[in-house]
């Protein structure tokens, strides 16, 4: 019985330490991935740029990622992953300020190629999910 409460405690302490350096390294986070989606959209020579990281409310509906406002524009961009044959997929969804998506960028090149097998019914999920988390 004492091994096992000190094994569950020792389980429940690095989930605690994993949990604590999730949330203090967010910041640090959305920078990098501020960055590396700034260069991805100068290498495509696409005009927009992602200024800052934007503070939204979360809600059970919207997919895991980060909110970014976009330099010149009342639109925001969503950076999110999606699960394509067991491979992470990034994609950006512009947002307009009304809450409707105007757009799905690939964000990669693997994105690229798998942006057309990915079937349309689940994009069509994540969009309901991210139109959905920003109107509430």
């Amino acid at each position: 019985m004492k091994d096992k409460a000190i094994l569950i405690g020792w389980i429940i302490g690095l989930l605690l330490l994993i949990s604590l350096i999730w949330i203090l390294t967010a910041p640090l986070q959305s920078h990098y991935l501020l960055r590396t989606v700034n260069n991805i959209l100068i290498n495509n020579e696409d005009p927009r740029r992602l200024s800052e990281p934007v503070k939204q409310p979360r809600s059970k509906a919207e997919p895991l990622g980060y909110w970014f406002s976009i330099s010149g524009s009342t639109d925001k961009m969503f950076v999110f992953g999606v699960f394509q044959d067991g491979i992470l997929v990034p994609l950006g969804a512009i947002v307009s300020s009304n809450g409707s998506v105007k757009q799905l960028l690939p964000l990669s090149a693997h994105a690229v190629q798998s942006f057309e097998i990915i079937p349309k019914s689940i994009l069509q999920m994540y969009v309901s999910r991210i139109e959905e988390g920003y109107k509430q």
